[in-house]
């Protein structure tokens, strides 16, 4: 199992909090792909986000929230 350390994270996401969050929500959405094995999944989803993260192969935009008005 490898192990990816913070500043490993926040390289490529910027800081470790938006790597981990960005890691959590493609995890999320590869787990909600049909099990039709259209995605590798022979290791855990958050190890194979975070691989991604680190290496470059996720894209991700922040964006704000928008105020919801009273």
């Amino acid at each position: 199992m490898r192990v990816f350390t913070p500043v490993e994270i926040a390289r490529r996401a910027g800081n470790k909090y938006v790597g981990v969050l960005v890691a959590a929500k493609f995890a999320r959405y590869v787990n909600d792909f049909p099990k039709d094995r259209s995605y590798e999944r022979e290791k855990k989803l958050t190890t194979t986000s975070l691989e991604e993260l680190s290496s470059g192969g996720l894209t991700y935009k922040i964006t704000r929230r928008r105020r919801q008005e009273a």
